[in-house]
């Protein structure tokens, strides 16, 4: 706070001059606001957590051998093909053209009723045995903690033999937020073995010829 400044009386009948003090701010409650903004900004920085997705990427290795590669079941395999204007393409199987015909392409988009639905349908079996887990710890008729019950999730995902193995390929005119939702999807849909892989030169074809 400023001091007032006092005026001295002079002499009777004379002129009265003010008397000068230096000015001087009491900084005091200052400091409580400062002690309240570091405390808010503490805790609003350990809450902000950030939003990442950590997407882990096998090393190429140079010397591997394509015969030493584990063999995919061509009747599980669902290949998902993203290009430009968020469009999405699947088709079932290995793309061959060494062994024609060659898959067709289904066209669908990230709608609850388009590539979802189909991640569901090929997946059911898995979903269902996770989404009744869930329900029964909702419901307190299993007790677990937190990471007893993602090690449970694990473990069924890991005994998974019937679900799908989703193979997720873009061209060069796809977005990177279609990669992250189609990511999302197989987050929500308990999909057990995905991975991001790149395009064949025939899918490359075959994805032109698709009608837009």
């Amino acid at each position: 706070m400023a001091e007032l400044i006092v005026e001295e009386k002079g002499k009777k009948g004379g002129k009265r001059r003010p008397k000068k003090h230096s000015t001087r701010i009491d900084m005091t409650p200052m400091v409580d606001l400062m002690c309240l903004l570091i405390t808010f900004f503490m805790l609003t920085t350990a809450f902000n957590k950030p939003k990442v997705m950590v997407i882990t990427m096998p090393e190429k290795d140079k010397k591997e051998d394509p015969k030493d590669a584990p063999k995919i079941s061509s009747e599980r395999t669902l290949n998902i093909l993203l290009t430009e204007k968020d469009e999405v393409f699947y088709y079932m199987g290995i793309a061959d053209p060494k062994k024609p015909p060659l898959p067709t392409l289904v066209k669908t988009d990230f709608s609850k009723d388009g590539i979802r639905k189909v991640l569901l349908i090929k997946n059911r079996e898995l979903f269902t045995k996770i989404a009744e887990y869930r329900d029964k710890r909702i419901t307190g008729k299993i007790v677990v903690a937190d990471t007893t019950a993602d090690n449970e999730i694990k473990r069924l995902k890991k005994e998974d033999k019937r679900g799908p193995i989703v193979l997720i390929k873009a061209d060069a005119k796809a977005k990177y937020k279609d990669i992250v939702n189609i990511i999302d999807e197989m987050a929500i849909c308990n999909v057990a073995s995905y991975a991001i892989v790149d395009l064949s030169p025939v899918e490359l074809e075959m994805l032109n010829a698709a009608p837009k």
